[in-house]
């Protein structure tokens, strides 16, 4: 029996109440190991980028005072003392009417202010053509106007993308501070339950939901540990529970045994804070705290799982990984059928999606216990309000999809 079926809006607030963000600490990371990490500390840049005063295009290095005046019938002409490659060093110095032939990315040389690009000017012998006047600083990029050296180049809590990688290689970092990633421990609590390494005997199943929600852990950046299945007595699942609290930062387990609550309740304080919850599917779903660490208790059907997952954990997931909380995509279609709410509770209708022959997005319903099939079908869910008694056919509809489907619409 439930001790007090909350709704789902009471659900979300109560686990919010409760959750409090840990502080993991930081740790170095080499930088092709350091992707999808999270930035520990605000990272200041060693040195000034660019380092140098650079041109931006091929051209020549000039003073800007030399081109005035400088137009296609009457062009400046200055005299050619040198080349400068990209990557070279230089010891040219420019004087007034002389101009240095530059690569792009090249250093600019003392006494130069600005660049003519390769098209504005026309080489004859050793000198220069000049057929268009340049303003000081022209075509060139001055040093440190990118990244000053002692500026923050990237912000703490920054997701590390190919993006933010180039900015610290860019720096000369070899290393970076990230925050640790959340332990979260998964296991599944029951009699009918096998893992993969173990053959079937009659009556039991492959521990699937623990496998998808893993993954799910990794995608929102926790680190999941699996602690495999555990039977249903009472001294061994308390003691793996609490292994668990102690080892991990977050802990999720799968059951539909009733008294794994009570066991669950046994662990630490506060305990039970969420003892059901008025949504299908998923009225079954528990939430503990044993001191600051959340214990999800998930339903053991698997969509119902990954469902409830999405609902509750994720975002905790996501914050203890010092991450943004990130929503789920969401599409408009149609639905293909008549969706039924059950009374009194929020219901989340999961559906497949398909074009129709007008090219419109459909909708339509999956059975939520259904075959492990199922989850392959699943697109997503369509969410229908607690006050609502059905959405009708050829509605438009709004559906969450679940994270790996979405490149599938």
């Amino acid at each position: 029996m439930f001790r007090k079926l909350l709704t789902f809006e009471e659900a979300k607030r109560t686990v919010e109440a409760n959750f409090k963000v840990l502080d993991l600490g930081v740790e170095e990371a080499v930088l092709l190991e350091a992707y999808n990490r999270v930035v520990g500390l605000d990272v200041v840049s060693p040195i000034d980028l660019p380092s140098f005063d650079t041109s931006i295009v091929n051209g020549y290095a000039v003073n800007a005072s030399d081109t005035l005046g400088a137009e296609e019938e009457h062009p400046v002409k200055l005299r050619i003392i040198g080349y400068i490659g990209s990557g070279e060093s230089s010891k040219i110095k420019l004087s007034k009417g002389e101009a240095v032939e530059i690569a792009i990315n090249a250093l600019i040389p003392e006494g130069a202010d600005a660049v003519v690009s390769i098209d504005d000017c026309k080489l004859e012998d050793d000198n220069l053509q000049v057929y268009v006047a340049v303003n000081s600083n022209a075509n060139l990029r001055r040093i440190g106007s990118d990244v000053k050296k002692g500026t923050v180049a990237v912000n703490k809590g920054q997701v590390l993308g190919p993006s933010e990688i180039g900015i610290l290689a860019a720096l000369g970092l070899k290393q970076v501070k990230v925050q640790k990633i959340p332990v979260v421990a998964v296991l599944s609590v029951g009699n009918n339950v096998s893992e993969l390494s173990k053959a079937l005997t009659a009556g039991k199943s492959y521990d699937l939901n623990a496998y998808v929600l893993c993954t799910a852990v990794i995608d929102c950046g926790g680190k999941p540990v699996y602690l495999g299945v555990v039977s249903e007595q009472k001294d061994v699942v308390t003691r793996i529970l609490k292994t668990a609290v102690d080892s991990a930062d977050m802990v999720i387990a799968c059951s539909d045994v009733p008294s794994v609550l009570e066991f669950a309740d046994l662990i630490g304080k506060p305990g039970i804070i969420v003892d059901g919850v008025a949504i299908k599917p998923g009225k079954s779903v528990a939430i503990a705290y044993v001191g600051e660490k959340p214990l999800f208790l998930l339903p053991n059907n698997p969509l119902a799982a990954l469902l409830t997952y999405n609902l509750f954990a994720r975002s905790i997931v996501q914050r203890l990984a010092g991450r943004p909380i990130s929503a789920l995509r969401t599409v408009v279609a149609f639905a293909g059928s008549k969706m039924f709410s059950a009374k009194g509770s929020r219901t989340f209708v999961m559906v497949k999606l398909e074009f129709d022959r007008s090219c419109r997005l459909i909708a339509e319903p999956i059975e939520a216990a259904g075959p492990v099939s199922s989850l392959a079908e699943t697109y997503g869910f369509v969410e229908i309000g607690e006050n609502e008694q059905f959405v009708d056919l050829d509605k438009e509809v709004v559906v969450t999809l679940l994270r790996g489907v979405a490149d599938r619409v």
